[in-house]
């Protein structure tokens, strides 16, 4: 479980750019991740800090009580201790820890932060400096639980970009140009072409990579909480916000900040985001002091932003400040070069994942995807490599559906195909919405279970 855990969350930027001794533990209490200082303070190697235990840091006659702490914070959610941690040379370091209990696919851990107190023992100081450094030390594990949640599900393959096409090489030219800078950049493409990707490889490349990168989708929050995720909260600015609560931008200074779907972020917040961009600075929601930060911004969207503006959902001044250094990444069904590259690449990923010996795709296969439009683009074609990775029976790679090969514009094509194709864009604008307001089925005027067995003969999936 341990190499899963770390192949999924494990993101050292944000570990390394905390204070003190960041550590992750299993629910057995098995150390799973920690940051750089860990290895400077305890002075263990890398062997021997992932073959270590919770215990084995502690000085003996504090293990007992770190014992119980670790349980109780495991059951309660939260907990604090104050302990002596032993280093490799025998060294004892006075220390507070505070952690946080956190699922993830199923299993439970610990993730927190160690700081040294050994200073903070002398007189008047002591209380004052050690109520800061809890105040901090909350404000940071939230800030690291934010960013865990939002992180979770993506894997190391996805920080790669793979093709050969003329217009990818291009892409990557101008990521070679811009990522050195400081400007803000706007990542053109439709949905699934790979916006993420880009944003990743110029922050990755940038001096800014050692900082944190954090993502927000500006059309999956609703409009009265995006807000409250971009700048933060103080406890009890509205009804639900039962504790302060730090924001992206704020959770991100020093690094990038990546604005997916920047076209659907309501008008109402432009202003306060032009501000950002501006001024570098902001307040959060129910306290009126100034905070500064330093990110970059990368954003990006589907949309046709000089349309939006003459129909008054985008401010024109905004959209100057964003589109520094525009970057636009073509559907794949403009670029066929980069299909089979693709393909092959996801098939060694997913066979690894799914522990299938797949040697070769199938040339009826190979046919299929070079014959076939992708409306969905790299993330529809990697999610048929992976259903037909978890589908094959022998070593060679057999898709088992795609739609008809387009006709040329001057022939027809079936009415079911043309129905599919009309469903598909109406699911790809809702971002696959069924029903209720703004979902495809109020867009194409179909009742919604209608729609929905319409989808399963049409063998439509998202």
């Amino acid at each position: 479980m341990k190499e899963k855990f770390t192949d999924i969350v494990l993101n050292q930027t944000i570990m390394d750019s905390m204070p003190g001794l960041a550590y992750i533990f299993s629910r057995d209490g098995q150390l799973v991740a920690w940051n750089k200082r860990a290895e400077e303070i305890l002075g263990y190697s890398t062997e021997e800090l992932r073959a270590g235990k919770n215990l084995e840091f502690a000085q003996e006659s504090d293990r007992e009580k770190l014992k119980t702490a670790f349980t109780e914070t495991l059951v309660k959610g939260s907990g604090s201790l104050e302990y002596t941690m032993v280093t490799k040379s025998g060294k004892k370091i006075p220390v507070l820890t505070r952690a946080r209990a956190c699922e993830i696919e199923g299993e439970f851990y610990l993730i927190g932060l160690a700081v040294d107190i050994s200073e903070l023992f002398s007189a008047r100081a002591k209380n004052i400096e050690l109520m800061d450094q809890i105040t901090k030390l909350n404000e940071l594990l939230n800030a690291e639980n934010i960013y865990l949640k939002d992180q979770i599900r993506i894997n190391s393959h996805q920080f790669e970009i793979v093709g050969e096409s003329e217009s990818l090489k291009y892409v990557l030219y101008r990521i070679q140009q811009v990522a050195s800078t400081d400007v803000s950049v706007l990542v053109y493409g439709e949905t699934g072409t790979g916006k993420e990707l880009v944003a990743r490889a110029i922050h990755k490349n940038s001096k800014r990579s050692k900082k944190p990168f954090i993502k927000i989708n500006c059309a999956s929050i609703p409009e009265n909480l995006i807000e409250s995720e971009l700048f933060g909260h103080e406890k009890g600015a509205f009804t639900s916000a039962f504790e302060k609560r730090l924001g992206r931008f704020e959770i991100a200074n020093g690094g990038t900040i990546f604005l997916d779907e920047i076209g659907e972020l309501p008008v109402a917040l432009q202003s306060k985001l032009l501000n950002v961009l501006q001024q570098g600075e902001f307040e959060r929601i129910g306290n009126s002091k100034t905070i500064k930060t330093n990110v970059r911004v990368i954003a990006a969207t589907n949309k046709i932003l000089e349309e939006e503006i003459k129909k008054g959902n985008f401010r024109n001044d905004l959209y100057y400040r964003l589109n520094v250094f525009p970057i636009s990444i073509t559907p794949l069904r403009e670029r066929k070069a980069d299909i089979i590259p693709l393909a092959e690449y996801y098939t060694r990923i997913y066979s690894d994942k799914f522990s299938k010996s797949i040697k070769a795709i199938s040339k009826k296969s190979i046919k299929q995807m070079m014959d076939y439009s992708w409306p969905g683009n790299v993330r529809e074609l990697e999610n048929v490599i992976e259903r037909a990775i978890i589908t094959s029976q022998n070593k060679i790679l057999k898709i088992e559906y795609l739609p008809a090969l387009e006709k040329p514009s001057n022939e027809f094509i079936s009415l079911d195909e043309n129905e599919r194709i009309h469903i598909l864009k109406a699911l790809e604008k809702t971002h696959w919405k069924i029903n209720g307001n703004g979902g495809a089925a109020e867009l194409l005027k179909k009742n919604p279970q209608t729609l929905r067995a319409k989808i399963k003969k049409l063998k439509i999936e998202r």
